[in-house]
C-alpha cells in the first residue's frame, strides 16, 4: 500500500478559527513561539510549507507580558534609520510601558518566514495592551499557551 502525501492548497485549507491568548505573566520568548507556530499553522495536520495554514490570534494584557531574569532592563531593543548618528535603542522595559505591542509583535515576527508568505501571516495577529478587544464577534477560542 502506497502512501502518499497530500499539500494542501488555498482552496482545501479549512476555515481560519481565532484564537486567544492571555499575557500575563507569561514569558516572552515561551509565548512568541506558541503565536508563531499557530500564525503558520505548524499545529494542524495539512500543514504545508507554500500555504498559509494558520489562524489568527489575538493577544491581550500585552503590557502584562513576563520576562526571566533582568532582561527587561538589559535588553534593549535598536532601531536604525539609516541616517549617520540614526540608532536608536530602549529597553524592553520601557517598551513594555509605552507600547506592549510592539514588543510581541516583534519577538513573532523573527519567528515567521523572511519572506511575502511570512508578512502575510503578522498580519493575523493582533495584540492589545489591555483586557479589551474588538473582536468579539469572531468568537475566539481560548488557547493555552
Amino acid at each position: 500500500m502506497r502512501r502518499q502525501t497530500t499539500l494542501a492548497t488555498p482552496q482545501t485549507v479549512p476555515a481560519k478559527t481565532w484564537r486567544l491568548v492571555d499575557a500575563t505573566d507569561v514569558s516572552l520568548g515561551r509565548l512568541s513561539v506558541d503565536i508563531a507556530t499557530v500564525l503558520m499553522g505548524k499545529h494542524r495536520p495539512e500543514y504545508t510549507p507554500h500555504v498559509d495554514c494558520g489562524d489568527f490570534v489575538i493577544v491581550i494584557n500585552a503590557s502584562k507580558v513576563g520576562m526571566t531574569g533582568r532582561k527587561a532592563e538589559q535588553q534593549m531593543r535598536q532601531t536604525y534609520s539609516r541616517y549617520p548618528g540614526g540608532l536608536k535603542e530602549e529597553s524592553y522595559a520601557s517598551l513594555r510601558e509605552r507600547r506592549p505591542d510592539q514588543l510581541i509583535e516583534d519577538a513573532v515576527k523573527r519567528m515567521l518566514p523572511k519572506n511575502r508568505l511570512g508578512r502575510h501571516m503578522l498580519t493575523k495577529l493582533k495584540v492589545y495592551g489591555g483586557t479589551e478587544h474588538p473582536h468579539q464577534a469572531q468568537q475566539p477560542v481560548p488557547m493555552v499557551v
